[in-house]
């Protein structure tokens, strides 16, 4: 936040500022540079009299919460202008609670609506009689709304909504009774809509990018509608492009095209069609997040006070400070750091409503059915947050309380992680361990339930016809081995490598590259061009050619005995001579060399993007590698007395289990979360059995990261985006005093 010059003057500390000085002050904030205001002058004749603004005057009372003491502070802070001091002896009682316009006609609604802004009092309606509401809480209860890129005041919220809920216990008539019960459960029935709400969403985002990502290679016979996995069920556990098996009923564009052609020709055409499609999803999702969710275009009818575009007084030189604010696009990336910020009181009109929710859901299976190396796991906590915000503007109880309102956030954040990864409690851990500023219990137990809602709904719909909640969940039928504890610790120093070095370079390449180039005002072509080059590098090698989700699922697979074509190019019916798992190995470490390095100029393009999928790809190539190469160690030595346990049994090293535990430690050193990353894991495999290998290499992750690199993505990201945040996590030092 831009720092003020100098303090204000004598003639300001008589009175409150003038609205001029205060408006300019809130638009100098985020700006990059403190415009030369000034101090604030005395008051002035630009505001009509009787009206209400920001800077009316409240009366004073020394009982009462909130309000400023009678005396100067004798402390100044340097560099940052002291608040001026009220001049209590001349207010009236009578004007305690400021005039609210009167109710406007539906003629007047309706225009409105159509407006660039709607009008709506920035305060409290007037009690109905004296004996509404005590005087400590009418004082402290005039706010409702706070002006975009200021923050929220925590103990006015908590006491607004106190004198509130005191007002309704009072009341001893059977309605009043009623009421009381409603708005007790009002919480859980807002939560309830928010998981069904998002289970649904989460089904059609999914549905929609499996089609979409399928087109790029062809369509099914008779039923164009339906994806590659729907239209051939019996391939379903081949994984696309890796089985030996076709399905007469899905045609590839070469085979429409040209059916006679060689198998050079075909495949010409094949990627011809494969690129331009791409291209096409990736050019609809960027020019979607820029033409829509550009910041500048959000006018909302909560910018209350001197931050109003109508307000009286308005001069041509504050107008001229609006443009060198940051332009954000709402729809942009994951969305995990601004919620983040939100959930921790800052406030960002716009970025929960209703067109970024649409954006972001279109734009999100746009961009990951392009093919471009993100996840759309991380943006489903996007996608929750504004379905809860929007839900809870019903309800006078969230809509007028911006505390109360973030409470409904951080349960919708645990619903959104729990469509992601099919896992309610690891969900609910999200929430408190990586977004949530505000978790009471009550928070919890809602955040809980809201996630198990949107569980069930998602069981129901079934997106993936397989029962599952997620692709990528897989059961392991054999337990793991005291040895494989040293392989599990190299692969959480690996992971934890990975993702200190994973963090610097994109945050460099954001800083420097994105941010200070010619891509900085060319978004759509840096879009177009990253997905030019994905689409080169993917389309050769089968394991960055499919999805995603696919990629991982393969990788986390069991080989089964019985089953030699199942997932044929991974599991190697044999693996006693090195030749014939060094392919594998060759092609999974080549698209583990690809997968990070696209990711890492991928993430932070102006696309609907998440991280979690490339880093869980990413980690289970590693973990896939050292399963096959550890497998490969004990079919070699089979008597050795590092295997005393595989004597009897060829086929006791799992390498998928490598897989899921190299994914784990990887997206623990990028995100740096730990216990809700482990529950969730244990939520995928349906099982307890492998706890501790989890555990181990998501604690050694997280320190080495730590060790190279203190802040994680999601932090660097904040820190780019030069949004407040204070981490509860850190202590901050200025000189001798502490925090």
């Amino acid at each position: 936040m831009s720092l003020m010059p100098s303090s204000p003057g004598p003639a300001a500390s008589n009175g409150p500022s003038t609205t001029t000085w205060r408006r300019e002050r809130l638009i100098g904030i985020g700006s990059g540079t403190s415009p030369d205001i000034g101090a604030p002058d005395s008051p002035s004749d630009d505001v009509p009299n009787g009206s209400a603004t920001e800077s009316t005057s409240l009366p004073f009372s020394r009982t009462s919460y909130g309000t400023l003491p009678t005396r100067a502070l004798k402390t100044e802070r340097r560099a940052v202008p002291q608040p001026p001091r009220l001049s209590f002896s001349s207010l009236k009682r009578s004007s305690s609670i400021p005039t609210v316009p009167s109710t406007p006609s539906l003629r007047d609604l309706t225009f409105s609506r159509l407006g660039i802004q709607r009008p709506i009092s920035a305060y409290d309606a007037p009690p109905k009689s004296k004996n509404d509401v005590d005087a400590d809480a009418k004082i402290n209860g005039i706010r409702v709304w706070y002006s975009s890129f200021s923050s929220i005041d925590w103990l006015h919220d908590a006491i607004k909504d106190s004198a509130r809920f005191s007002r309704i216990r009072k009341r001893k008539s059977f309605r009043s009774r009623v009421r009381l019960v409603i708005d007790k459960s009002l919480g859980w029935f807002i939560v309830t809509i928010v998981g069904f709400f998002t289970a649904i969403v989460a089904f059609l985002v999914v549905r929609s990018e499996q089609w979409l990502f399928d087109v790029k290679e062809g369509y099914c016979h008779g039923a164009w509608w339906k994806a590659k996995r729907f239209c051939c069920p019996a391939l379903n556990d081949l994984v696309a492009g890796l089985g030996e098996e076709t399905c007469q009923s899905w045609r590839s564009w070469a085979e429409v095209v040209s059916p006679e052609t060689s198998d050079f020709s075909s495949g010409i055409v094949q990627y011809t069609v494969f690129a331009s499609i791409a291209l096409s999803l990736a050019l609809i999702s960027t020019l979607l997040t820029i033409c829509l969710t550009d910041s500048t275009t959000f006018v909302t009818r909560k910018e209350s006070g001197v931050l109003s575009p109508d307000f009286p007084g308005t001069a041509a030189s504050i107008k001229d400070l609006e443009v060198k604010r940051r332009v954000m696009y709402y729809a942009a990336g994951s969305g995990i750091p601004e919620i983040k910020t939100i959930l921790s009181g800052f406030v960002i009109h716009g970025y929960l409503g209703a067109r970024v929710l649409f954006t972001k859901s279109v734009g999100l299976a746009l961009s990951v059915a392009s093919g471009l190396s993100l996840g759309k796991e991380g943006p489903f906590v996007h996608i929750a947050s504004c379905i809860g915000n929007i839900v809870s503007r019903f309800f006078s109880k969230y809509e007028n309380n911006e505390a109360k309102r973030r409470e409904i956030l951080s349960a919708a954040c645990a619903a959104g992680v729990a469509v992601a990864f099919g896992a309610p409690i690891g969900g609910t851990l999200f929430s408190l361990e990586e977004v949530s500023y505000f978790f009471p219990p009550k928070v919890m137990w809602r955040s809980f339930f809201c996630a198990m809602i949107a569980a069930i709904t998602l069981k129901v719909l079934d997106p993936f016809g397989t029962g599952k909640l997620v692709l990528f969940q897989v059961t392991y039928e054999k337990d793991w081995h005291a040895y494989e504890l040293v392989p599990f610790l190299l692969l959480g120093v690996l992971g934890g490598v990975y993702g200190a070095y994973f963090s610097k370079l994109n945050h460099s390449w954001s800083k420097h590259i994105r941010n200070k180039t010619w891509l900085r005002s060319h978004p759509i072509a840096e879009v177009l061009l990253i997905t030019a080059i994905t689409t080169g590098l993917c389309f050769i090698n089968p394991f960055t050619r499919m999805s995603g989700t696919e990629l991982v699922y393969s990788l986390f697979s069991e080989c089964q005995e019985g089953y030699p074509h199942k997932h044929a190019r991974l599991c190697s019916v044999s693996p006693r001579a090195f030749w014939e798992i060094w392919p594998v190995i060759r092609a999974v470490s080549v698209a583990m060399i690809i997968k990070a390095c696209l990711t890492i100029v991928t993430f932070g393009i102006k696309v609907p993007a998440g991280i979690f999928i490339p880093s869980l790809g990413v980690g289970a190539c590693c973990g896939r590698v050292m399963g096959l190469v550890i497998q490969w160690l004990q079919y070699q030595e089979l008597g050795a007395k590092i295997f005393p346990i595989c004597t009897q049994d060829r086929n006791c090293i799992i390498p998928g289990l490598y897989a899921m535990v190299g994914a784990a430690a990887t997206l623990s050193g990028v995100t740096r979360t730990t216990v809700s990353l482990a529950v969730i894991m244990f939520e995928l495999t349906d099982t307890l059995t492998y706890v501790i290998p989890v555990m181990l290499s998501v604690l050694v992750a997280k320190t080495v990261a730590d060790a190279l690199e203190p802040k994680g993505i999601y932090d660097l990201v904040i820190e780019l985006s030069q949004l407040p945040y204070l981490d509860l996590k850190h202590e901050y030092l200025w000189g001798s005093l502490q925090i």
